[in-house]
């Protein structure tokens, strides 16, 4: 215990397979970065978390690396990493968040793609997908040749391969694009069966003498082929989709595609197939068809948020179909690679030019009111056209200002903007230095750096500002429409700085396309009232980034050298003053973007008198203000020491001028840090308030519910609010109180109260997982220790556990055990991964163990779920 599963028989035991499954995941979120700062700042829509990345990550992606199979009694049985038996891709800048903000996530999806090539003939599981999903049919030859290649080496760079095939965002295609992804070297790509237009046998080589075994991927490129075999039309897609077909393109080119089982992927995401793992296998096998004894795939490609996000437990769902058509012999798991080289197309197909698996138009819902949207009765999506317009006249009125711009500095712009992903991929100063080696036109100043960053910056922001997710849904002032109108925000930032007067008149031009846009709700108007509302106000520059660190470091200690998301920051000096209630902080900075090197060297003053009354200025620091700013900070601290406040703000005005910031400043997820701590003595107060006149009149309250009388409202909000309060407080103190629980879960279902169930199940899966990671750091002893000494320090603690180990022990069972009564459902799974990891680093509870560890570590599984005298735990599902 755990056991590891069977392993399967031999190729000389077992039969020659013909029947297979394969599931895809398309695992795509859009960038949601800020444009100037370089990560996703706080989206209040996806609380209780962060933002929909660090959501769905906690739904779908992490799940989907370590998902439960359980038995009838609900109890964890095997855990299983879907990545490894699936087909999946994930969006390159889905994957660049979770390396940076979910790295275990990260690694299990790495993991899965090695442990696939080990289970599928030496052929990795991931596939790509075009940079950052953009409609490839509607992109220029330029941009799509850039969106491949930036697509394959961010795979390199985190599969340490090349890729086999390729995602297209929504499927989108045609046969010019198919030709560009062939002659980048991928084999395969999947669409939709209705994007097939007509297929026929494949015909044989002009070269009789040709080796007839020779299979069609064998086939040298540029091999000319005999073909007299008819066309046969496959309207409504009725293509065969249980084997691969052979697009053949210019210059002897050829790529493979699958197309996948429509009905079947229909009922993954529409229709509720989730809801029974069992239902879900028995569908999948109903791809495969009972008459032909040939092999043959049933495939089904979907959003790979169905397992998890958009139906929950999906993941578990998907688990348990592959582990029971698996278990009892019904098919064999596969992937397109393994499938694609085992039986090379034998059909020849051509696709549906402009044709997508999301608009049953082609790719019109990305350029026109096509009528495919959400439904909102009485909008309309005319604003789709004129938004690609004013795109594109961003794109075609900078590209030939950058080629003009570039000339100095980079000896090709197009070849650099290719080879720009590796920078993005690492900012270092090696990788720096190892790309200008190459692009640039002779080794440049620190300002030529800048100039040909900021030049190169503007070229990605053109290929962010098409993601497709900007044109999907219904309204014009939605926050993915929104998204890519920031980036085309950011590009005119940079047209303006790096070719001046050449675009003075962009910003306009665009912003008159823009006001073509309408928007479907009145009080926004149309695009160009958007780009002003969410746009203009968002943009940085590094007095803004001054500001919030001189705003910030109020309320938080800054070392020397520090960070401000994509900026670094140098403090030259800093001094905190106070007077009464007033705080005074001086200070000068030089502040570097990483991102394009441009450097700033600021000072401020920030007054802060109390709660939200606080007031910052700015000022642009040169060597000829070193006197006046030595004699401003005399009379500032003079003034300041006298506590006369309105000599200091004259003194302030006099130096910086009338360059005021306040809180309203301050970045987003700074903003809200610093609010929360401003409001946190009020909220208290209002809190402890509540609680008391709850307290006061509790017995009145068991009164009316034992005499089915209902509280009146005032009444039952305040008990409401108190027990909901007491309750999270007790699931998250640190000194843990299972009796206060139960004494407050029982008050709740005595009184009637309802209970904030999504924030207390929340709350509960953080305490929990708070729980394990002391107990998992109290046994490893330090977690910057080896990977080895950790598990010396855990197999030692579980043979000879000290005292206070096992104390941290019983209190973690007690724990989760007073959470398992929780009247909802806890997510457990970073919990359970934790008990599992010390497990499986620490040995067998059957081996060495002392009585009482192995019964507190065996009751610790069962109190969260594990059957822990059963539990399997599957290749690919890695420790850590």
């Amino acid at each position: 215990m755990p056991r590891k599963p069977a392993k399967p028989l031999t190729t000389s035991e077992a039969p020659a397979p013909t029947r297979y499954i394969c599931v895809h995941g398309h695992f795509y979120q859009p960038p949601r970065e800020n444009p100037w700062l370089e990560t996703v700042e706080v989206q209040d829509s996806a609380a209780p978390y962060h933002d929909w990345n660090e959501r769905i990550t906690s739904e779908c992606y992490a799940p989907n690396g370590a998902s439960r199979i359980q038995n009838k009694q609900n109890q964890i049985t095997r855990i299983v990493n879907n990545y490894s038996r699936m087909s999946f891709n994930f969006g390159p800048t889905l994957l660049s968040w979770l390396e940076a903000f979910a790295p275990r996530t990260y690694r299990m999806i790495q993991d899965a793609d090695i442990a696939s090539a080990a289970r599928y003939g030496g052929h990795g599981s991931a596939l790509a997908q075009v940079y950052n999903h953009i409609i490839m049919p509607l992109a220029s030859e330029r941009d799509a040749r850039t969106q491949i290649r930036w697509g394959i080496a961010d795979f390199k760079h985190r599969f340490g391969r090349m890729p086999e095939g390729m995602w297209l965002a929504e499927t989108a295609v045609s046969r010019a694009v198919l030709d560009l992804l062939a002659q980048e070297g991928i084999k395969y790509t999947v669409l939709a069966p209705h994007q097939c237009a007509r297929i026929r046998k494949l015909g044989l080589p002009t070269d009789l003498s040709s080796r007839p075994e020779r299979s069609e991927v064998e086939r040298p490129a540029g091999e000319a082929t005999i073909n007299s075999e008819p066309w046969l039309e496959t309207p409504n897609a009725t293509v065969d989709p249980t084997h691969p077909y052979r697009i053949n393109l210019d210059n002897g080119r050829s790529i493979a595609v699958f197309f996948y089982d429509g009905p079947g992927s229909r009922a993954i995401a529409f229709e509720g197939l989730l809801n029974s793992g069992e239902n879900f296998g028995h569908r999948l096998l109903t791809g495969l068809h009972d008459d032909n004894p040939g092999p043959q795939l049933a495939h089904v490609a979907t959003d790979g948020e169905s397992y998890g996000h958009h139906h929950k437990h999906g993941e578990m769902a998907l688990s348990y179909a592959m582990h029971w058509i698996e278990e009892n012999s019904l098919a064999t798991l596969t992937n397109y690679g393994e499938f694609l080289e085992k039986f090379p197309p034998e059909f020849e197909a051509e696709v549906v030019d402009n044709s997508s698996w999301s608009c049953v138009h082609g790719v019109e819902r990305w350029r026109s009111d096509c009528g495919c949207n959400g439904g909102k009765l009485g909008w309309n999506q005319q604003w789709r056209g004129p938004l690609r317009e004013a795109l594109d006249l961003l794109r075609d009125k900078t590209a030939p200002l950058a080629e003009k711009a570039a000339r100095s500095v980079l000896k090709d712009l197009w070849a650099a903007r290719d080879a720009y992903i590796d920078i993005v991929l690492d900012r270092s100063p090696a990788s720096l230095d190892r790309f200008f080696a190459v692009h640039a036109t002779h080794t440049l100043s620190p300002d030529e750096r800048i100039c040909a960053l900021e030049l190169l910056e503007l070229q990605r922001h053109t290929q962010l500002m098409y993601t497709s997710c900007g044109w999907f849904f219904d309204e014009i002032s939605g926050i993915e429409t929104v998204q890519i109108i920031a980036y085309a925000g950011r590009v005119i930032q940079l047209a303006t700085e790096l070719f001046g007067k050449s675009a003075t008149a962009l910003e306009a031009q665009f912003l008159d396309l823009l006001a073509r846009a309408k928007s479907n709700v009145p009080d926004i108007g149309d695009g160009a009232e958007v780009y002003r509302r969410f746009v203009t106000g968002a943009r940085v520059d590094l007095e803004h980034v001054a500001a919030h660190y001189a705003i910030s470091s109020m309320f938080h200690t800054y070392s020397d050298s520090g960070e401000v998301f994509c900026f670094d920051v140098q403090r030259q000096s800093y001094d905190l003053l106070t007077s009464g209630h007033g705080r005074v902080a001086l200070g000068r900075a030089s502040l570097r973007s990483r991102i394009t090197e441009e450097t700033e060297e600021i000072c401020f003053a920030v007054l802060h008198l109390g709660d939200q009354n606080l007031s910052a200025a700015i000022k642009r620091f040169n060597p000829q203000d070193l006197t006046p700013w030595a004699d401003f900070n005399i009379a500032a601290r003079t003034a300041i020491g006298r506590a006369n406040l309105p000599d200091l703000i004259r003194r302030i005005d006099g130096f910086f001028g009338n360059t005021l910031y306040s809180l309203a400043s301050l970045f987003a997820d700074e903003q809200h840090r610093i609010l929360t701590i401003i409001l946190n003595k009020t909220l208290a107060e209002v809190e402890s308030s509540l609680i008391r006149i709850y307290e006061e009149h509790v017995t009145l309250l068991h009164f009316l519910s034992e005499s089915n009388v209902p509280a009146p409202p005032a009444l039952a909000l305040t008990a409401g609010f108190a027990i909901n309060a007491r309750l999270r407080g007790a699931i998250e103190a640190d000194d843990f109180d299972t009796a206060e629980v139960d004494r407050l879960l029982l008050r709740a279902h005595i009184d009637a109260i309802a209970l904030d169930t999504a924030l207390l199940s929340y709350t509960a899966d953080k305490r929990m997982k708070r729980a394990m990671v002391r107990l998992q750091d109290a046994i490893e002893m330090s977690s910057t220790h080896s990977p080895q000494q950790q598990t010396l320090a855990l197999q030692h603690a579980a043979q000879t556990p000290t005292p206070h180990n096992l104390a941290i022990l019983h209190e973690t069972v007690a724990i989760a055990e007073s959470l398992a009564t929780l009247p909802m459902e806890v997510n457990l799974w970073q919990a359970q991964n934790i008990w599992n990891d010390l497990l499986q680093k620490s040995g067998s509870l059957n081996g060495h163990w002392t009585p009482e560890w192995r019964e507190g570590f065996r009751k610790l599984g069962l109190a969260m779920n594990i059957a822990v005298d059963d539990l399997v735990v599957e290749e690919g599902v890695p420790t850590f």
